[in-house]
């Protein structure tokens, strides 16, 4: 029985990811490279011989900014039933077809920056000294005025964890099958840097101040699982195999 998945993927470059201004609601494009560089992912890691495939995929949490919806779109994942958002732009050709239902959910939104949207860390630091608060800002441990604390981001990512364990993740691996469907418990979640990588800390049950010491570059994609096939051991899974049908495998003769 396979340990079903967690696949994050954040949206890709933009002209504020690549200058390193904090983007949380101001809603802008994909580059042209960056959405280049996402049809490159969707044709590498997406499909039934790949790392994300399609037919595994249970649910799909998109987040309600553009840049993220634009993402998904670009992956190449095709499906019979029309997205919650109007198109944001053409799709890949070579589309791999999907059932999985895409929802679009605040809780995966990018971290509010409040009064440091739009600035960089160093400028963010600079205006701190000036207002006489700890230059040393760190948003894991200090969050950001006017926006949202590390309290506020773990509510909301806890509140979106359990339920894809819940609905998804912890039926499958119960064995739990929905009448006239094979059953995956894949899950995809499409969204930014910020949250994607303070919902892999949840995942595995650190708290946000810890700082997570891992990074998801634009237009990455990470993986998240349980060892030892048990709802009750959530762990990162830092490398993901390509799926192979070893039913139809040729092994050579010895």
């Amino acid at each position: 029985m396979t340990t079903p998945r967690v696949f994050i993927v954040r949206h890709g470059e933009t002209e504020w990811s690549l200058n390193g201004r904090h983007t949380g609601s101001t809603d802008i494009p994909l580059t042209a490279n960056g959405e280049k560089r996402v049809r490159a992912t969707g044709r590498a890691l997406v499909g039934n011989d790949r790392l994300i495939v399609p037919g595994k995929l249970a649910h799909v949490y998109v987040s309600p900014r553009k840049r993220a919806q634009r993402t998904f779109e670009l992956l190449g994942l095709g499906h019979s039933h029309s997205l919650p958002w109007a198109a944001h732009g053409d799709k890949p050709a070579d589309q791999r077809a999907c059932a999985a239902d895409v929802e679009v959910t605040e809780d995966i939104r990018e971290w509010d920056y409040g009064d440091y949207e739009g600035i960089t860390t160093p400028e963010i630091r600079e205006l701190r000294r000036q207002q006489g608060l700890n230059p040393g800002w760190d948003i894991w441990r200090d969050g950001c005025p006017g926006g949202e604390s590390p309290s506020d981001i773990t509510t909301r990512l806890d509140r979106l964890i359990k339920d894809i364990r819940d609905k998804y993740q912890a039926p499958c691996m119960a064995g739990a099958h929905p009448a006239g469907a094979a059953y995956m418990g894949d899950v995809l979640v499409v969204a930014h840097g910020h949250i994607l990588r303070a919902f892999a800390q949840r995942w595995a049950g650190q708290s946000l101040e810890r700082g997570p010491t891992f990074l998801l570059e634009a237009g990455g994609v990470g993986t998240l699982s349980y060892e030892h096939h048990s709802i009750h051991e959530p762990a990162i899974l830092l490398g993901g195999a390509f799926t192979v049908d070893l039913a139809a495998t040729k092994y050579p003769a010895y």
